[in-house]
């Protein structure tokens, strides 16, 4: 398999804002109905991965009235060295939450709702009984509507998974990030990459439609990419998404190399070539980023 090296490297030590390929850039937002979804999740007090992780996407995604809930408030206790989220020390559960979600996945008429967490290790599900609570609350609240959920590994614990899994959402994602070589440099344990294949094979073995997401520009080469696409089909991952690693504040990690959309385009190939599913893949690419699209594309009833 051949790619192509037009990719544009950067020196380590080089500013990666200053050196962004024109493909990078994007409009600011200016349409009106951006503004009407930021002042009803101001209302409705609940935050979004679009605001809280800085998605290059944002403007594009709420002009079309849609958005990824961050349940579980916007703190995360794991300290992962490309994520822009808040770390700390997070404050309660808000029991009101999953009512609100539903509500303005209402108000925005949204036919497939995305919902995703920040890392809740201080709970002893972490939060999967939130996440559970969540669905149902969409689901009741919006007949017909899908339920996709980004959820964190819940530290390996089946209990938890399959608290989540009991509401049936019908779109079970979790990233598996960066090859496993690169596991310490973001600031995860090597053993986390066996863990996070782990959820998604368990969460396929309960029939699930699973979805799994690859940062590429971190230092990774050609022969760990294609390892990564052989582990998520090894765990029979139905879905994927691959984006460029955007560095999202300067004491985060570097971009270490910029992909042409001409590469992404070839490992889309590539990846469909492994037998995935549906494969979303691009520089602006991310986790959520045509998530309805990818879903209505699958053949059937989204049954695995």
């Amino acid at each position: 398999m051949e790619h192509s090296s037009r990719s544009v490297q950067l020196e380590s030590g080089r500013r990666p804002e200053r050196s962004k390929p024109p493909w990078l850039k994007i409009r600011l937002p200016s349409r009106p109905q951006y503004f009407e979804v930021a002042e009803k999740l101001r209302e409705q007090r609940l935050h979004t991965i679009c605001q809280s992780a800085r998605c290059p996407n944002v403007g594009e995604c709420w002009s079309e009235r849609t958005a990824t809930f961050l349940i579980l408030g916007d703190v995360c206790t794991r300290t992962c060295a490309f994520c822009a989220v808040s770390k700390g020390a997070p404050a309660a559960l808000d029991p009101g939450e999953p009512g609100r979600v539903a509500e303005t996945a209402a108000a925005f008429g949204l036919s497939h709702v995305v919902l995703t967490s920040v890392t809740r290790d201080d709970l002893p599900d972490g939060g999967a009984a939130a996440f559970a609570r969540t669905v149902e609350a969409v689901k009741s609240g919006n007949p017909g509507a899908r339920v996709e959920v980004l959820i964190p590994d819940f530290q390996g614990r089946e209990e938890a998974l399959d608290k989540v899994l009991a509401a049936r959402p019908d779109v079970v994602n979790h990233n598996l990030e960066v090859p496993e070589r690169l596991y310490p440099q973001i600031g995860r344990p090597s053993a986390h990459y066996r863990r996070s294949l782990g959820v998604l094979s368990l969460t396929k073995t309960k029939g699930a439609v699973t979805k799994s997401g690859l940062m590429l520009g971190l230092g990774e080469n050609e022969a760990e990419i294609l390892q990564a696409l052989s582990d998520l089909r090894s765990a029979a991952c139905d879905l994927l998404t691959l984006g460029q690693y955007l560095q999202p504040r300067r004491d985060l990690q570097p971009v270490r190399r910029y992909y042409t959309p001409q590469e992404f385009a070839q490992w889309r190939r590539t990846a469909l070539g492994h037998g995935f599913r549906a494969v979303e893949a691009g520089p602006l690419v991310r986790s959520s980023y045509h998530a309805r699209r990818m879903a209505e594309g699958l053949t059937g009833n989204l049954q695995a």
